[in-house]
């Protein structure tokens, strides 16, 4: 293998080259993380015949120029993949690849710029789409633990210090209660011109709505335990190349080095050997068209077809106390702590159903409707559901949070989404539902005033009424035990 170093429109580019003469297919990374972090990836792409290409994108590491989040993606990334095609030791063949913000920066080669810098596919991994995307939740809710981990570690600032929200948190446990919630910059010690503007953002799902159009084939590759699932899922959904391909595992944001609790030996699985293999078959063409793919069963050893979801069935929780409770965002729910206080009074309200009589597999989207009230103009209610297993720790299973501004005191029907889930119950677990109004730090916390979370300076409590008889869960059952699949298989068909 031949390393060189290049550059590109003047961007720091690493370039490895398999053995032998050539000309290669490419493999183009792009990333704000630092592209010498890439380098045992290259090299596995590079032992097995593919030319390698890992770019700093514009201001990151040893990238001149300034970092502005998602700004520059298409332009600069068009500019590497025409370069990369003059090369001698390049076929013209070009798969764009990458996990996170370099997922965009690879979905953006395929859908934002001109025909002759696309990639042949495309594989993105865990994809951030885009600023309001990461920003918010589909609801309108703010992310604030997330965003303020990522702002603190890699915003305005051309390298990263993953510990520095940590750090921060240490000196200060209090750091994300300050108000306003804009004044985070100056509560970290440095300049971060570029948090304010982050909540302007709410153009969500632009990059889904243009993959109608995408012409080449994709490989999505997400976790349900990722805060971009749902946008995983939706990119597969409705991505208009000739084949479309899913993998869900129960894994985090990394992926396979970020297991879940429900994750089985079977879903142990070689990423990167799949991503070659898909790659081949991708770039020669050898891949069935149409929408495949494969999802965990978590709390099994099974493999299920991506798309399989289960029959909605209803169920209605029993009241355990808490019907009228007060959001106090001077003690709000937390979203890291999974206890449930038993003094003083009720913080949320609690739910629970009777033990399962026989496992039960869940797999789709989950949701809850009720009818509730608010003493405040605007009013968040986040639901969260936790798994009491028989015989072991409570495990949280999903969450969802809704942003309602209607007249104070005003009875209002609605549904919370919970986002999807794929998951073996066993049997006897029971299924605890909190109904809360906040889930703080992961959400921001709405001051209750109608003003904008992000800039409000002051906190008010609200008074809340949930009518018990009307709160119905949505659960996706299968109706029978699932035939499972090799999802090796599914991905390369």
């Amino acid at each position: 293998m031949t390393a060189l170093d290049a550059t590109v429109e003047e961007l720091a580019t690493d370039v490895l080259l398999p053995a032998g003469d050539g000309p290669f297919p490419a493999v183009l990374v792009r990333t704000p993380y630092d592209r010498t972090r890439h380098r045992a990836e290259a090299r596995g792409w590079a032992r097995r015949g593919f030319a390698t290409v890992v770019q700093d994108v514009r201001g990151r590491f040893a990238s001149p120029g300034e970092w502005h989040p998602y700004a520059n993606e298409a332009a600069d990334g068009a500019a590497a993949v025409r370069w990369i095609r003059r090369q001698p030791w390049s076929d013209g063949r070009l798969v764009a690849v990458g996990a996170s913000y370099a997922a965009h920066c690879a979905l953006v080669l395929a859908l934002d710029v001109a025909e002759d810098a696309r990639p042949d596919a495309v594989l993105a991994a865990v994809p951030a789409l885009g600023l309001a995307e990461t920003a918010r939740e589909a609801s309108g809710v703010e992310r604030l633990l997330s965003r303020a981990g990522w702002w603190a570690a890699h915003g305005d600032r051309p390298d990263s210090d993953e510990s520095a929200l940590g750090k921060a948190l240490t000196a200060d446990p209090g750091l994300l209660t300050h108000l306003p919630l804009t004044g985070l910059p100056e509560r970290l010690g440095r300049g971060l011109p570029s948090w304010a503007g982050l909540w302007r953002h709410r153009d969500r799902g632009r990059l889904i709505a243009r993959a109608a159009h995408a012409t080449m084939p994709l490989l999505a590759v997400g976790g349900h335990h990722d805060h971009f699932t749902e946008d995983t899922v939706a990119l597969w959904h409705a991505w208009g190349g000739p084949s479309a391909r899913l993998l869900l595992g129960p894994w985090g944001h990394g992926l396979g080095s970020t297991p879940g609790p429900d994750a089985g030996p079977a879903h142990r699985v070689n990423l990167g050997e799949l991503y070659v293999r898909w790659t081949r078959r991708a770039l020669a063409g050898a891949l069935v068209p149409g929408r495949h793919g494969s999802q965990a069963l978590g709390g099994s050893d099974l493999w299920l077809p991506a798309g399989t979801e289960g029959e909605p069935r209803t169920r209605r929780p029993r009241l355990l106390h808490g019907p009228a409770f007060t959001a106090d965002p001077g003690r709000p729910v937390r979203s890291d702590d999974l206890t449930v206080p038993t003094d003083g009074p009720p913080d949320r309200c609690l739910l629970v159903t009777p033990p399962l009589p026989r496992p039960l597999d869940v797999v789709g989207p989950v949701s809850v409707h009720l009818r509730a009230t608010a003493h405040t103009p605007s009013a968040d209610w986040a639901a969260r559901l936790v798994a009491l297993p028989p015989e072991g720790v409570a495990e949280r299973l999903a969450v969802g949070i809704v942003r309602r501004d209607e007249r104070a005191g005003r009875e209002a029907a609605f549904t919370v989404g919970l986002g999807r889930i794929a998951r073996r119950l066993s049997a006897g677990t029971r299924l605890r539902l909190e109904i809360a109004g906040h889930h703080f730090p992961a959400h921001a916390r709405n001051p209750h005033t109608g003003e904008d979370p992000v800039t409000a300076g002051r906190l008010h409590a609200s008074r809340r009424e949930i009518d018990p008889d009307s709160v119905v869960l949505s659960l996706p059952v299968l109706p029978s035990r699932p035939t499972p699949v090799d999802p090796a298989e599914e991905i390369l068909t």
